[in-house]
């Protein structure tokens, strides 16, 4: 995720990092450079393109850019709700920090508590196709077996268990054992969430429809104006068609939210900051540091 202060009405047109443009330079300098031979071909043949009216353009641009933003919308909403999962996660083991405080056993509570912190190790590394056992290794007590199909569900399993096992010992109270188990079922919701994103893409054939178009569009649009816009039309082509495809590739980028793209949320930080807030809670000390973009990227 792009983390900056926000550029000048002057800097802003020349900022790369974060822009989409530098995925879709090469399409949108292929299309200017063959508006421009179309430009000379009409010149050279005034009558070639003659017949050619630009209001079925018009129309087409019209509906292109309403099923364009109906897509982008939805890609959005999924970046946003994939946030909104993963600071329900952050949410949940606060609350159980807090909820644990009256455990007097700190061997007990630090196992339960460096469990939840393997969860979102487990979580962060399924979402992006990483090991989830290799993620969590280092955390989660006892191991959890790598044969299970649910590694992340059976880390929750666990502190379910070990939660129960201290409501049976008496250390925590009822109340408080049905408070830990609430806060556990909205980690699971949360890691369904998560797991309905990445494995729900958008349907294909809307997606590949969208595609074309934009290319038809955008191929087919300097032949209805090189009569009537001349030198301008490749000008033109240029920015309908850095438009139109940069809005594509952004859909493109926010449609997996838990990937390594620039714009992707930056789970590895959402995690390393939980991981600092179990640690101090233990009175480990000193903490990892704090996540810091790298030239403007958050991952």
């Amino acid at each position: 995720m792009i983390v900056r202060p926000r550029p000048n009405q002057f800097a802003v047109l020349f900022t790369l990092r974060g822009s989409i443009a530098k995925r879709i330079a090469v399409r949108t300098l292929m299309l200017t450079l063959l508006a421009a031979a179309i430009v000379l071909i009409e010149l050279l043949v005034p009558s070639y393109f003659a017949q050619i009216n630009s209001t079925p353009f018009t129309l087409l641009g019209l509906s292109l850019s309403i099923f364009l933003s109906f897509r982008n919308n939805a890609c959005y909403d999924r970046w946003y709700e994939g946030r909104k999962a993963w600071g329900e996660v952050l949410l949940r083991v606060r609350a159980v920090m807090r909820e644990t405080q009256g455990i007097d056993d700190t061997r007990l509570r630090g196992q339960l508590l460096r469990n939840l912190c393997g969860f979102a190790h487990a979580l962060n590394a399924r979402l992006r196709g990483d090991s989830e056992e290799q993620a969590s290794a280092d955390w989660v007590s006892p191991p959890i077996d790598g044969a299970a199909p649910d590694h992340c569900g059976q880390i929750l399993h666990q502190v379910g268990r070990q939660c129960s096992e201290l409501e049976t010992a008496g250390v925590l109270s009822p109340w408080r054992y049905q408070l830990l188990a609430n806060h556990l079922t909205c980690l699971s919701q949360a890691q369904a969430v998560c797991d309905r994103i990445k494995n729900t893409p958008l349907p294909f054939p809307y997606t590949l429809l969208l595609h074309r178009t934009i290319y038809l569009f955008c191929l087919l649009l300097p032949f209805a104006m090189a009569q009537s816009l001349g030198w301008l039309t490749p000008l033109f082509t240029a920015i309908v068609s850095y438009t139109f495809f940069g809005f594509d590739a952004i859909a493109d980028e926010l449609e997996d939210p838990f990937g390594r793209d620039e714009n992707d949320l930056p789970t590895d930080a959402l995690v390393r900051t939980l991981e600092r807030d179990v640690l101090y809670e233990l009175g480990v000390s000193p903490l990892p540091p704090a996540p810091e973009p790298d030239d403007y990227v958050l991952r």
